[in-house]
């Protein structure tokens, strides 16, 4: 996803990021003035949603507990689906420093060696960017427990004014670390490219091309990916399933996205032109 959390050392800069395309280079991204007006009218903030605390008389999750105790309670079904995520936060905060010396070193790894990684590192200072272990960080992010009980997590995010943020103890291995930074690195390409409204307050449209884009030229919807990982053995529309899905859950985490339907009519109105959009590769490497 986009939504940028980036700590507030980082940086990413370049003197062609005022540069912006015309409608003709990217129609589904450039909405004329009537759209931009009518879409202003129409939008809304949503409120934020509300986060729960631990009560471990509502959750059966006792922090004051050892851990190996905690755990057991969870397997025999003594603590609440609400109280798992409260411990599973607690141990990431307890590993935070082993999570976050695996993660600097895969992305020295992928940053050396990653085909797809060295490829957008080498388009993005192509447009006077630049992306190393400076702007490229990683770091704990925290998950919260919303009180209709969703669970809100981030595996990165990309900020044009910090760079990009790797969720280390979000981070299952090598490859979703390279899934994850690859999307990252797309939006990093097109605010380089393109003057992209990253805050979405005026125009969605934006941010759900973006999306589109860093989803389909990941890898992170390739069929082993989405098989494998997420159980999804669907043959037919499986990858553009995947990189529709992605692009509505993102646009839904814009504070300018009122609900679902907004989003999926959003995604829908540039899904043509966006899905078509493989630049700066030539076809979907992954």
């Amino acid at each position: 996803m986009a939504t940028p959390h980036p700590p507030p050392t980082a940086s990413f800069s370049s003197s062609s990021s005022s540069s912006s395309s015309s409608p003709r280079e990217h129609p589904a991204s450039q909405p004329n003035q009537q759209q931009q007006q009518q879409q202003q009218q129409t939008e809304t903030s949503c409120p934020l949603p509300r986060f729960l605390e631990n009560d471990p008389a509502r959750t059966g999750y006792d922090p004051s507990l050892k851990w190996w105790m905690n755990y057991f309670k969870i397997i025999t079904g003594q603590i609440t689906p609400e109280g798992v995520e409260h411990y599973r936060e607690d141990r990431y905060k307890a590993n935070e420093a082993r999570d976050c010396a695996r993660c600097e070193a895969d992305r020295a790894y992928l940053f050396k060696y990653s085909p797809v990684i060295r490829f957008l590192r080498d388009k993005v200072a192509a447009l006077n960017g630049e992306l190393d272990e400076s702007n490229v960080l990683c770091r704990r992010c925290p998950a919260r427990v919303a009180e209709d009980g969703r669970v809100v997590r981030q595996g990165g995010g990309f900020s044009p004014e910090h760079g990009i943020l790797i969720c280390a103890n979000e981070m299952r291995d090598r490859s979703h670390l390279e899934d994850t930074l690859a999307h990252e690195m797309v939006h990093a390409w097109d605010h380089l490219r393109w003057k992209v409204d990253w805050s979405g307050g005026g125009n969605l449209r934006h941010a759900a091309c973006t999306e589109i884009r860093a989803s389909m030229l990941s890898g992170e919807c390739r069929w082993t990916r989405e098989s494998l990982t997420r159980g999804n053995w669907t043959l037919t529309q499986q990858f553009q399933n995947c990189v529709r899905a992605r692009a509505i859950k993102s646009v839904m985490a814009r504070p300018a996205c009122r609900d679902d339907l907004h989003a999926t009519r959003v995604v829908n109105e540039v899904w043509d032109s966006c899905f078509a959009d493989k630049r700066p590769f030539e076809e979907i490497y992954r």
